[in-house]
């Protein structure tokens, strides 16, 4: 009988715009003290903004570029591109599509993917079940990506000072011994589907004069996601997946969340009863930048050569819809 494939990450990357908005554009545009509430209770200080003629895979292309470098590989020995991302270039046709053109990808097979800010770990997800199952899958690419800051609401200064710009990736191959992605748990409470989101530009609300005059097709909190979700259920899905592969929480060497809430990652940390070192924090210098942060986090921690060959990693990703996602792997290679 042959075994099945087991898949590991070989190379990661991330990218951020040049333009560095800081707390104090805030603090000027609605002459009140945000920078402070920011620094304290969201681990936010600045955040980078994409200049007016960038577009999302503007922003793809170079952590792309970076992740297929640090696999030793090209576009062209790409098999599969998937992007996750809920700030496309097009409603249709696909980002992926667009990357894989832009970055030369002819042997790539290319689709997106929209779970909102669970999406990187989806992808990976996704990604890993691809090698499994298929031997002709060798080197998948996946991105997370987001250029939200075209869709900032600025009458809302809690909206508008929290999101930022910015792309994680990830070049996914077989793994060439036992380590590499091990279990995964998917989750979705869609009675929140109508209370954070960008609401027109689809079927069910055109855009139309009227939506733009009442700013319809910017990013709204139309309803008040209870505080406490994400501090429920990321130790759950913790939980469950380490019932799976029999270890415990202390075993985990390190945590990649969605950088949404400083709070809600020490709740979690603290529900395990693990130092909050244990996650890696990048929202103090790139904000919250949505489906991408889980990856540009990632990135960040490997170019800190944070990772040890053995080491095991939880990826929690959550986001509108409302979407989780959490995945456990043994990380491959000494970073």
């Amino acid at each position: 009988m042959t075994a099945i494939r087991k898949a590991t990450i070989a190379g990661t990357g991330m990218y951020a715009p040049e333009r560095v908005v800081t707390n104090k554009f805030f603090d000027d545009l609605y002459k009140k003290d945000i920078g402070t509430f920011l620094e304290s209770s969201r681990n936010i200080r600045e955040r980078r903004w994409m200049n007016p003629e960038q577009r999302t895979s503007d922003l793809i292309i170079p952590a792309a570029e970076q992740a297929l470098k640090n696999a030793g590989i090209s576009a062209l020995d790409l098999d599969l591109i998937i992007v996750s991302t809920d700030t496309p270039d097009y409603l249709s046709p696909s980002t992926a599509s667009v990357v894989a053109y832009r970055m030369g990808a002819k042997n790539s097979g290319t689709y997106d993917i929209n779970t909102a800010c669970a999406g990187f770990v989806v992808g990976c997800d996704i990604a890993s079940k691809y090698i499994a199952a298929d031997t002709k899958y060798k080197n998948i690419l996946v991105v997370g990506a987001y250029g939200m800051s075209k869709y900032l609401n600025f009458d809302d200064y809690k909206i508008a000072s929290l999101f930022a710009d910015g792309a994680g990736a990830a070049v996914l191959q077989p793994s060439k011994d036992s380590s590499g992605f091990i279990e995964s748990e998917m989750f979705t409470e869609g009675i929140y589907h109508d209370h954070m989101g960008i609401y027109a530009g689809g079927t069910a609300q055109p855009i139309t004069h009227q939506v733009i005059e009442d700013r319809g097709h910017l990013l709204a909190f139309p309803k008040r996601i209870p505080p406490e979700t994400n501090g429920i259920h990321w130790p759950r899905l913790t939980n469950i997946l380490l019932d799976r592969i029999r270890k415990k929480p202390e075993d985990i060497k390190h945590f990649f969340i969605t950088q949404f809430n400083v709070q809600s990652i020490y709740e979690t940390l603290d529900k395990l009863n693990l130092p909050r070192d244990r996650a890696h924090y990048v929202m103090d210098r790139y904000g919250y930048t949505g489906s991408a942060s889980i990856g540009m986090a990632l990135a960040d921690a490997v170019a800190q050569k944070k990772m040890k060959k053995g080491d095991l990693v939880f990826m929690l990703g959550s986001g509108g819809g409302m979407s989780m996602a959490a995945l456990a792997l043994e990380w491959s290679y000494d970073t």
